[in-house]
């Protein structure tokens, strides 16, 4: 049974069934146990194992169960000790930009026309990127990412320098996709003709392929900023290499209105006319589609990354336009997404999980109307799903990759303890992860990220950002007078 698949509420439970080790593990030897927290598994009957453990050997998960039958198998493992903790999967962050942004976060104005963040602010930033700026922003929204307890992130679509992007991700030791900038429009930094577009993303998937923990996907810029010949050979070239594509669409009326005008239909319709619509096909936004679109992306099995968070930052209508709370109840394949720096702002997917139930409920008035357990599901199994990444993340079972994170439950929003998916989803957020696991290797411990040192990240950042803005002509915007006191 496909963990996607499954729904039902939460079941607190002692313990549940520990399947067989993967081929070629040795059950009695595992590397790691993560013992005594209570494991909200996620897997087909939505199990919550009360005082329960998690044993890895490599990069896998190869049993689940209860601490004292585990503990008492693996004796010579390293233990986490995650007693009056809750154990997640690591979550899904289907769209966020790794580079551009991170190192000017908080320096585009909020209060610009739709259209201004991106032409006056982020387009120069990114030409002005070198590739030690991609490097380090990556590395920058990598470690937050992981800090929050997202252990997966699918890159947007906007790096000038993939493999130095690949390298940051790595040295955090996050898991992710990544692609390269992917437009032919007559203006903008590192566009081109359709042909030299799709070379840049083949080499992309040459250098990165499936299997490692970062590998290569199809992305585009998206919107209306690609002709069909582009449209059509990207689709074509991730359904030939068993990849994913991955492109923008519609947070806004402009593309809606500028495809009607360029080609008499809608963005959707138009791409289903070209062939572009499918499984392997990742939207990042799809707020203003209507009803034609929605039956689409259902009925082709077309995915969409929901960032909630930068839609109401941005002021981009989706209370009363977004229908992804609709798709899911309907089946439809969503993730969540927490976009860039200056939109989504923070790379934590709880806040996003309990920012999409509200919007749902609150839309249609109606309180009984996609709770918690369905939002969590987004940020784990159901958006593991939706980037075509089920079969190896997103629940904690035998066989799936040791993607893991231990909350901290010591604090006193968590006190006292009621049921876990709620307190997961409405009283808490990133900041009550305190150790993650990606692929088997511990990268944060204590709340820290263990993999870098912070120190001369954040050094090296502040420098970075100084440097960045001089040369993309830009300046810190100051509404309210700064005094220095030094």
């Amino acid at each position: 049974m496909d963990d996607s698949n499954a729904d039902g509420p939460a079941i607190e439970a002692n313990r549940g069934e520990a399947g067989p080790a993967p081929a070629g593990g040795r059950p009695n030897g595992a590397d790691l146990l993560i013992v005594g927290g209570d494991v909200v598994t996620m897997n087909p009957r939505r199990e919550v194992l009360v005082g329960g453990a998690v044993a890895v050997r490599g990069q896998v998960i190869t049993e689940v169960g209860s601490a004292a039958e585990l503990a008492a198998r693996h004796r010579g493992a390293a233990v986490i000790d995650a007693a009056g903790c809750v154990v997640t999967p690591g979550m899904v962050n289907a769209h966020q930009h790794l580079t551009g942004d991170p190192l000017i976060r908080s320096c585009i104005p909020d209060l610009l026309p739709p259209g201004a963040s991106i032409f006056e602010w982020s387009v120069p930033a990114h030409g002005a990127h070198t590739g030690d700026d991609d490097e380090l922003s990556a590395l920058l929204s990598s470690v937050e990412n992981l800090a929050n307890g997202v252990t997966t992130v699918v890159e947007a679509g906007t790096v000038a320098h993939p493999d130095r992007a690949v390298a940051g991700m790595e040295a955090a030791g996050i898991r992710g996709t990544m692609g390269t900038w992917g437009w032919d429009i007559e203006q903008g930094p590192f566009a081109a003709g359709a042909d030299e577009v799709l070379a840049r993303q083949a080499a992309v998937l040459d250098a990165h392929p499936p299997g490692g923990l970062v590998e290569g996907w199809v992305t585009l810029v998206g919107h209306d900023l690609a002709s069909d010949e582009l449209l059509d050979g990207a689709a074509d070239l991730a359904r030939d290499r068993g990849t994913g594509l991955t492109m923008h669409m519609s947070p806004t009326s402009s593309d809606p209105e500028r495809y009607l005008a360029r080609t008499g239909r809608r963005p959707l319709v138009h791409l289903d006319a070209l062939g572009v619509l499918g499984p392997h096909l990742l939207i990042g936004h799809g707020v203003w589609l209507d009803d034609a679109e929605v039956e689409l992306v259902l009925a082709t099995g077309t995915a969409v990354a929901y960032c909630p968070w930068a839609y109401l930052r941005l002021g981009q209508g989706v209370t009363g336009q977004g229908r992804h709370a609709e798709i899911t109840e309907r089946g439809g394949r969503v993730a969540l997404g927490c976009d860039a720096s200056n939109a989504g702002d923070t790379c934590d997917i709880l806040r996003a999980a309990a920012l999409a139930a509200g919007i749902a409920r609150d839309a249609r008035v109606d309180p009984e109307r996609f709770g918690a357990h369905t939002a969590f599901e987004l940020a784990t199994v159901a958006g593991a799903a939706a980037i075509g990444m089920g079969d190896r993340i997103g629940s904690i079972a035998p066989g799936k990759q040791a993607d893991l994170v231990v909350h901290d439950t010591s604090s006193i929003s968590w006190t006292p303890r009621g049921e876990t998916v709620l307190q997961l989803v409405w009283g808490t957020d990133g900041r009550s992860v305190r150790d993650v696991v990606v692929a088997g290797r511990p990268v944060v411990r204590d709340g820290v990220c263990v993999t870098v040192d912070l120190d001369d990240l954040r050094d090296r950042a502040v420098e970075a950002q100084r440097s960045l803005l001089a040369r993309a002509g830009l300046e810190i915007p100051r509404l309210w007078p700064h005094i220095d006191c030094h």
